[in-house]
């Protein structure tokens, strides 16, 4: 966010973990982060990791452990729930916690993600149906199943 230029993190960036995340889509996502390729130097980020079962853990502690040694300049970021920190994975990598606050205001991000999500050309697409031709939108509901 230090420059609105700067792109946002591509789909190969991302790991979303659920508890229905697979140990090979975690092995996936940690050899990209790993094993150097050329293409310049991406931050790979693990969301909610604390989701992940405990085999599946267990197994990326173990992948995680022999594949840092292949790369030892790799960016990897892995944001857990504050309420679930005794997790496995927030108490195998503890040693690593900081805890941060966000340090933009919300309405320095929320105008970052318009420049980043804002249709070039609008047109007669999805685009048009979100506010200001934002490619992307959030409908939520208080209610659950009111046909979002």
């Amino acid at each position: 966010m230090n420059s609105p230029d700067q792109p946002l993190p591509t789909f190969d960036e991302v790991l979303l973990c659920t508890p229905q995340t697979t140990a090979e889509q975690v092995e996936l996502f940690f050899r990209r982060c790993f094993i150097p390729c050329s293409g310049g130097e991406k931050i790979y980020t693990m969301l909610y990791a604390d989701e992940l079962s405990y085999d599946v853990s267990c197994r990326a502690e173990e992948l995680f452990q022999r594949l840092q040694h292949y790369n030892k300049t790799y960016r990897l970021i892995i944001l857990c729930n504050c309420e679930r920190e005794h997790s496995y994975i927030p108490s195998v990598f503890s040693q690593y916690k900081v805890h941060m606050i966000p340090q933009r205001q919300l309405a320095e991000i929320q105008q970052y993600l318009q420049h980043h999500y804002r249709v070039a050309q609008p047109s007669s697409s999805a685009a048009s149906v979100f506010k200001d031709d934002m490619c992307v939108g959030i409908v939520s509901s208080k209610r659950a199943g009111v046909g979002k």
